[in-house]
């Protein structure tokens, strides 16, 4: 196993520490779990870039890559939801992009085609890490300021964001789709 694949195999396992590190519930358990969304946010850029660099790229990471970015990402979007900080139908229209899509994907890898993440895609997942960023800040700010201004940024500003990151994961869902309508018309 190349280190690109352990990187991807390792954000697997802080994503499951970091969700739990949120379920806490407590500033020190924020504080902590935000550490580490950042620790796996940067393994997911490093695991590409070492396998695209050192020429590691294979059908493992392939597989992998996207199962454990899914994995990191919706499971934050599922504590903060247990929490309470974000709507359920919120959480629910993001799975539902990331499982249609991903599925196709890695349906087509295994028929030997490559469906390619498009610019839009990786604007939605720049989105949803900004978003989880501002939660977390908003979070541990609350655990130490009990004040007006962080609950308008609780109460007010997180939902509309998450209303943005809805609505452009929505978006690029299907777009992705359009996009490669003919390839999916071919199965």
């Amino acid at each position: 196993m190349n280190i690109a694949n352990k990187l991807t195999i390792g954000r697997i396992f802080l994503s499951f520490i970091c969700i739990g590190f949120i379920l806490g519930n407590n500033l020190i358990c924020f504080l902590i779990a935000f550490l580490i969304f950042i620790l796996a946010s940067i393994t997911d850029f490093l695991d590409g870039y070492l396998a695209r660099k050192l020429n590691l790229v294979s059908d493992l990471g392939k597989l992998l890559d996207p199962v454990a970015d899914k994995i990191l990402m919706i499971g934050v979007f599922l504590a903060f939801l247990q929490l309470q900080v974000i709507n359920a139908w919120m959480v629910s229209v993001i799975m539902l992009r990331e499982f249609v899509i991903t599925s196709l994907r890695l349906y087509s890898l295994n028929r030997g085609i490559i469906l390619e993440a498009r610019r839009c895609g990786k604007h939605k997942t720049v989105s949803q890490i900004v978003a989880v960023v501002f939660i977390f800040i908003v979070l541990i700010l609350q655990e130490i300021f009990h004040n007006d201004l962080v609950y308008f940024f609780y109460s007010k500003v997180i939902p509309f964001i998450m209303l943005y990151v809805v609505g452009i994961t929505l978006f690029s869902g299907i777009y992705y789709l359009w996009v490669n309508r003919k390839t999916i018309r071919t199965f």
